[in-house]
């Protein structure tokens, strides 16, 4: 059975050094190079794949996710809504003391059991009574709401805002559905083509684990399944090295890494910092205004009737309310970016940045 290497292909330093990696170990016949397009990339993400085409004489296929019948969907969901249940926010119940948590009971005054882990250990302990914190809110949505939502909900060709407003929110750290629904299934769904035609199938992919917590246990090569493996050919590697070995083969890296972006895919990423956004502020103000604009459209098709591409703990409380909404619109993010000292005082540098100065969390400018 013939194997195809298929090398995701990001646009950034990892992936550039991923795909070199297989260039000079594979059959150039075998390699198939992979990019899935979110639609929230920086233009220049596109002309560096165009530029490793022609420095490598190779093509990369563009794949991109397709919400049309999710959406579809969802709008007979809405049109069609007519349930009468209602949802209610909970609190934990205690003893007169406050302290003393009140045991869960069943019909019969049983007290009612369950397993959790303690010191590592699973135990079976009581399960704490809770109670319903007022009138509740109804789960079907209004006739106002549906009216709002199905004005706003079609297709615009664009992955990442038509997710999100199949959603009716952004995805944020807690919920980061954007990397599954727009990277992974589109390329798993690639991969798995392939081996319906008959191919086994290598997924080479450009993960570190010094990256972050959760792929710190990353392994090397691992099965994902029938006919399918995992490579991560540079997964002990440093960021140093990716970008030496890079240099090594005469290949450039990515601009967006000369202009203060710790990472090259989306632009900006929903977890972008506050040095990546103040450097996003001043050299791409382009992309931010196209956020703004994807907020009013996503709000439309939202429950609640908003919803914010950010969500930075810039608010007194965990409330999904208005205020909470305020306090991470686009606009409001950009004011934050200017601040210091937990947002309580203006930066005086925070406007300095010039757009055109080199400026590299890597070194690169050195």
């Amino acid at each position: 059975m013939s194997i195809k290497h298929v090398i995701s292909v990001s646009g950034g330093k990892d992936s550039t050094a991923t795909l070199l990696i297989a260039l000079g170990r594979c059959q150039r016949e075998d390699i198939i190079p992979i990019f899935c397009d979110t639609g929230n990339e920086h233009v220049a993400v596109h002309e560096y794949l165009s530029y490793l085409e022609q420095a490598l004489d190779i093509t990369i296929v563009r794949l991109k996710a397709d919400f049309t019948q999710e959406i579809a969907a969802k709008r007979v969901f809405i049109a069609r809504d007519q349930r009468t249940r209602r949802e209610y926010d909970i609190e934990p119940v205690f003893e007169m003391d406050g302290k003393t948590p009140v045991p869960k009971r069943d019909g019969r005054g049983n007290i009612v059991m369950h397993k959790v882990k303690r010191n590592g250990v699973m135990v079976e302990e009581p399960k704490q009574k809770t109670r319903k914190i007022g009138s509740g809110r109804r789960v079907r949505w209004t006739n106002s709401a549906k009216r709002r939502a199905l004005s706003a909900l079609h297709p615009t060709g664009n992955p990442f805002l038509d997710l999100c407003m199949w959603k009716g929110r952004f995805p944020s750290r807690k919920a980061q559905f954007c990397t599954e629904e727009l990277k992974r299934n589109v390329a798993v769904a690639f991969q798995l083509d392939l081996i319906d035609a008959g191919y086994q199938v290598i997924s080479w992919q450009g993960v570190r684990r010094d990256e972050s917590l959760n792929r710190r246990d990353a392994k090397k090569m691992e099965r994902s399944g029938k006919s399918l493996w995992v490579f991560r050919p540079i997964v002990d590697w440093s960021a140093a090295q990716v970008f030496a070995f890079c240099a090594q083969q005469k290949i450039q890296p990515n601009p967006l890494y000369k202009q203060g972006m710790h990472r090259v895919g989306c632009m900006p990423c929903i977890n972008a910092g506050k040095d990546e956004l103040r450097e996003i502020v001043a050299r791409f103000p382009v992309y931010l205004e196209e956020k703004s604009r994807w907020e009013a459209r996503v709000s439309q098709t939202a429950k609640r009737g908003f919803s914010t591409f950010f969500c930075k703990e810039l608010h007194d409380n965990n409330m999904a309310d208005r205020r909470v909404y305020e306090a991470n619109r686009v606009e409001s993010v950009i004011e934050w970016t200017r601040t210091t000292r937990g947002g309580r005082q203006f930066d005086l540098l925070a406007g300095t940045t010039e757009p055109t100065a080199c400026a590299s969390a890597y070194g690169l400018c050195e």
